[in-house]
C-alpha cells in the first residue's frame, strides 16, 4: 500500500493535537521571556548546562547498543532523555531502529524522500497511513529500567521536563519567569529542533565520504546542531560505532562524554568498527568520484581502434603532413606544430622519423602532461614497429577504474 506515495509529503488524515500542542506552547512561552523577561546569567548558565543533559539522551546506548553502561550511567541518561520531552526510551529507540534497518523507504518513519518538514517534524504532527517498518527490539522489551519509565513516562516527563529545569532558578535564585521562560521552555524548544535537525538536515546538508546510496550526509554545521550527531553518512554506515565523528578533530561532544565514561568505569565495550573497514568504505567513495572525473573527461583512441600502417605508408602520408613516430605509434602533430615549445621546424624537420630515443631523454625529458597530450594526437601504429610496453613512460595509459573497485 506504499509504493503509490514514494516522494513528498504524504497524504494526511488528521493531526496529533498533544504533539503540536507542545511544539506550539513551548516556543511560544520561550519566545513570550525574551520580549519580557530580563535574563539572569546563573539562570542562563543553568539553561546551557540542562540543555546538554538533555541532548545525551537515549541514541547511542538504547537505539544502537554501541556500548555498555553502569546502572548509575543509565539512570542518568533515561533522565536527561525524559527531560527533552521526545517520547519514553522505549519508543523513541524502536522507532529510531525502524529508521535505520527501512532508511529512505515508506517503512522509514522519517523518511528523508518526503521533504525536511516531513522528516523534521511532520512525522510527528501529522497522522497518515504509514507506519513504521519492523526491527528487534526484544532487549528493549525485556529490560525493567525502559519499561518503568515507559509506563510512568508522563509523570517523569512533568518533573524532568518541566518542573526540574524551573524549580531550580526559582529555588535558589528566586528567578521563577526565567527558570520557566529559558531553562525550561527555550532549553526545551533548542532540544527539540536540535534533534529534529538530525532526521531532517542531517539527512539533506553535507558529503557522502562512506557511503551515498542512502541520504544521510556528513557536515559540521549539522554536528555543531545536533551535539554531535551531524556526521550521519558515518554513523549510518557504522551505526554500532559509538562515535559518530571517526576523525579526532571532528566535533562530537557525545563521543567524548562516552570515552570519558568508559575511562572512569561508568561504560564499557566501547564498540568501534575497524578502522581498516571505514577506510575501504573512504577509498570506494574516493574511486567512485575519480570514476565521475574519469568519464567527463577525453582519452586518446584505444589500441584496438587504431589502424595499424605499413611503414612504406607512414613515409608517404608524413609528406603531406607532419607525423612523427614515438613508441611505435604514428602522432599528427598538425593542430600542435605552432604550440611545440622547441619550435615549428624541429616537428617539421622531424616528420617522417622514428622519434622516441628524442623524447624519452635524447633530446629532452618530457614530462607526464607532454606524454598525455601526445597521446591524444595518436592516428596509428606503425606494422611491426616498437614494443609500446619497452619503456614505463612509452605508454600513456588510460586510468580505468571499474564498477568492482568501487
Amino acid at each position: 500500500m506504499f509504493s503509490t506515495y514514494k516522494r513528498g509529503f504524504p497524504p494526511t488524515n488528521g493531526i496529533r493535537w498533544f504533539n503540536l500542542s507542545i511544539l506550539v506552547l513551548t516556543p511560544a512561552i520561550a519566545g513570550y521571556g525574551l520580549w519580557k523577561v530580563e535574563v539572569r546569567w546563573e539562570t542562563a548558565y543553568w539553561a546551557m548546562a540542562y540543555y546538554v543533559f538533555s541532548m545525551l539522551g537515549y541514541h547511542r546506548l538504547w537505539s544502537h547498543r554501541s556500548y555498555n553502561a553502569s546502572f548509575s550511567l543509565q539512570l542518568f541518561l533515561l533522565a536527561g532523555g525524559t527531560s527533552a520531552v521526545q517520547g519514553s526510551c522505549y519508543w523513541w529507540a524502536k522507532a529510531h531502529r525502524s529508521h535505520h534497518r527501512h532508511t529512505d523507504t515508506d517503512l522509514d518513519p522519517y523518511n528523508a524522500n518526503r521533504g525536511l518538514l516531513w522528516t523534521h517534524m511532520g512525522w510527528m504532527i501529522f497522522k497518515s497511513a504509514l507506519r513504521s517498518g519492523p526491527s528487534d527490539i526484544s532487549d528493549l522489551r525485556q529490560d525493567p529500567l525502559l519499561q518503568w519509565q515507559h509506563r510512568h513516562y508522563f509523570a517523569l516527563v512533568i518533573f524532568f521536563g518541566y518542573l526540574l529545569p524551573a524549580a531550580m532558578p526559582g529555588l535558589l535564585l528566586n528567578d521563577w519567569s526565567g527558570g520557566i521562560c529559558f531553562s525550561g521552555a527555550l532549553r526545551l524548544t533548542i532540544a527539540h529542533h536540535s534533534t529534529f535537525c538530525i532526521n531532517s538536515i542531517a539527512h539533506w546538508l553535507g558529503s557522502s565520504p562512506y557511503d551515498d546510496v542512502l541520504s544521510p550526509r556528513d557536515h559540521l554545521l549539522s554536528a555543531i546542531l545536533t551535539m554531535g550527531e551531524g556526521y550521519h553518512n558515518f554513523h549510518h554506515h557504522f551505526p554500532m560505532d559509538y562515535r559518530n565523528a571517526f576523525h579526532w578533530y571532528q566535533y562530537d561532544p557525545t563521543k567524548w562524554f562516552i570515552a570519558l565514561c568508559g575511562k572512569v568505569g561508568l561504560a564499557n565495550h566501547l564498540r568501534v568498527f575497524p578502522s581498516n573497514e571505514i577506510t575501504k568504505s573512504q577509498l570506494a567513495m574516493k574511486l567512485k568520484e575519480l570514476k565521475r572525473t574519469q568519464d567527463t573527461l577525453q582519452w586518446p583512441t584505444p589500441n584496438d581502434e587504431l589502424p595499424v600502417i605499413a611503414w612504406d605508408t607512414f613515409q608517404e602520408e608524413a609528406k603531406s603532413r607532419p607525423l612523427i613516430l614515438i613508441a611505435g605509434y604514428i602522432h599528427d602533430v598538425s593542430r600542435f606544430i605552432d604550440h611545440h615549445p622547441g619550435g615549428r621546424l624541429h616537428l617539421e624537420g622531424n616528420s617522417g622519423k622514428e622519434m622516441t630515443a628524442s623524447f624519452y631523454g635524447g633530446i629532452y625529458t618530457h614530462s607526464r602532461a607532454a606524454h598525455n597530450l601526445l597521446a591524444m594526437m595518436r592516428v596509428g601504429i606503425l606494422d611491426c614497429g616498437v614494443e609500446v610496453s619497452t619503456h614505463p613512460l612509452a605508454k600513456s595509459r588510460r586510468l580505468h577504474i571499474s564498477e568492482k573497485d568501487i
